[in-house]
């Protein structure tokens, strides 16, 4: 299964969630905790904002991200106060840049850990459910690219938790017309530039799992230099960055808003 951190609040270089705590992304990647499949080494990716550029930048490889000394270097240097990253589980699905996350159109950056049951029989019909505007955006062959577009043609830049629902709605849809009865898993998390959003969401069966903190001393293990982090900083992600804090559990069928206004969770209810 797919790892993943979101983080927005006070400007922090992004290596202390990504490498420097006790069970960062890079120890992740080698060696997930709350997961069957430990090992996520066929690609990684981060996306992050800059105070004067419009476009987030994204930084992807399809190297294990343990293995790739630039990227290390990038986390030394990247501040920002709001940034996405990801690394892909070792699954045998095409190892290519294109599908590693996170995924961009325009402000918007997406990642996401789960799947689409029997995808290869729905992924037509789904793709012709994406509005013209954003098709040629795709690039990649992964179910969670097309998740982001989908949303993205139901309204994500002006209503993201409506538009994820309805998302997932088409894709429901489409698994009951051809008689599919997977389980479908939805781990994903979304931004803008100033906020970031979240799900975690399962058709049947337990999601993903997704955590996150908000407290002070939650979060002073990202980056003990700060002593003033503001109190609406706040961290999403697969699995703890350290077993001896105390994260909140998101429940399933939940989703998140974050940014500077604090953080709210609300149902996520398809349909």
């Amino acid at each position: 299964m797919c790892r993943w951190i979101a983080y927005v609040g006070a400007e922090i270089p992004i290596r202390l969630g990504l490498v420097d705590a006790q069970h960062s992304l890079i120890v992740q990647s080698r060696a997930a905790a709350y997961t069957s499949e430990p090992l996520n080494g066929d690609g990684f990716g981060v996306g992050w904002y800059s105070r004067h550029v419009d476009i987030p930048g994204v930084y992807r490889d399809i190297r294990p991200a343990w293995n790739d000394e630039n990227f290390i270097d990038l986390a030394t240097h990247i501040r920002t106060r709001l940034f996405l990253a990801h690394i892909r589980a070792t699954t045998g699905t095409a190892v290519q840049r294109t599908n590693c996350h996170p995924f961009r159109y325009g402000r918007w950056i997406f990642q996401h850990n789960g799947l689409i049951p029997g995808f290869e029989k729905i992924r037509r019909d789904l793709f012709l459910s994406i509005g013209p505007e954003y098709f040629d955006n795709i690039q990649g062959t992964t179910d969670s690219e097309l998740i982001f577009h989908l949303a993205l043609t139901h309204g994500l830049e002006s209503d993201p938790k409506g538009a994820l629902e309805r998302a997932v709605a088409d894709i429901l849809l489409m698994l009951d017309r051809h008689g599919i009865a997977g389980e479908l898993q939805l781990s994903a998390s979304a931004a803008d530039g100033e906020s970031l959003y979240a799900v975690r969401y399962s058709n049947q069966g337990t999601p993903r799992t997704l955590y996150y903190a908000t407290e002070l001393g939650q979060l002073a293990e990202l980056d003990p230099h700060l002593d003033a982090m503001p109190e609406g900083s706040i961290v999403v992600v697969s699995e703890p960055l350290g077993p001896q804090l105390s994260w909140n559990r998101v429940e399933p069928s939940s989703f998140i808003a974050a940014g500077p206004k604090g953080i709210e969770v609300s149902p996520f209810r398809p349909g």
